[in-house]
């Protein structure tokens, strides 16, 4: 077997878990979880820095909250923007977390700002995963949009948005994989010693 099947495998078992996980939590502990970023979080960025979020899907960490605490806090916000499948992921303006009608569906059926927002890098990013550790190794959907926007933004600080039940002691790696800096579960935040 090869690290690309394992990957494969991987994703298809943690993504069952972390399914079964969220339909196990009560909907009045759901609208809970998330509902602010913690203050060692929040402290990371000034107002008016760009942060970057994922319209998230059934089973993801949710970001909306974090979207309208940053979003009355002050800050600008970005979400990934997509021309067609094939295209590289940019971020670009999310000017207001309340007005739906400033998304429109991407390529990949996801929620994105209008295609005429302006595109901005954000300067923190939150980012979607599958399967985290504790040194910061993240195994995503796959498609390699956060490795490799990452890795040509180095400066941004990217932070995994998780469920408990998504740590792991390894993980497969390969060199283009890109490291987070942190990441933030229900329970706790891991930062990452580099």
């Amino acid at each position: 077997m090869d690290i690309v099947d394992d990957k494969r495998k991987l994703r298809e078992r943690l993504k069952q878990k972390r399914r079964d996980h969220v339909t196990s939590l009560p909907d009045a502990v759901r609208r809970l979880i998330f509902h602010r970023p913690p203050s060692g979080v929040a402290a990371l960025m000034e107002p008016g820095a760009i942060i970057g979020l994922y319209h998230a899907g059934p089973f993801e960490a949710p970001t909306l909250p974090y979207a309208k605490w940053y979003h009355e806090n002050g800050y600008r916000l970005a979400l990934p923007w997509f021309a067609d499948r094939g295209s590289p992921m940019a971020f670009r303006l999310w000017p207001d977390p309340y007005d739906t009608d400033a998304l429109e569906t991407g390529p990949f059926s996801v929620l994105q700002p209008l295609s005429d927002s302006e595109s901005i890098a954000p300067d923190l990013v939150f980012v979607p995963l599958i399967g985290f550790t504790v040194a910061g190794d993240r195994l995503g959907q796959g498609g390699g949009h956060y490795d490799r926007w990452l890795g040509a933004n180095p400066n941004a600080t990217a932070i995994g948005l998780a469920w408990d039940c998504q740590l792991l002691e390894s993980l497969p790696t390969e060199a283009h994989d890109a490291k987070l800096d942190m990441v933030v579960t229900p329970t706790r935040a891991f930062e990452v010693k580099r």
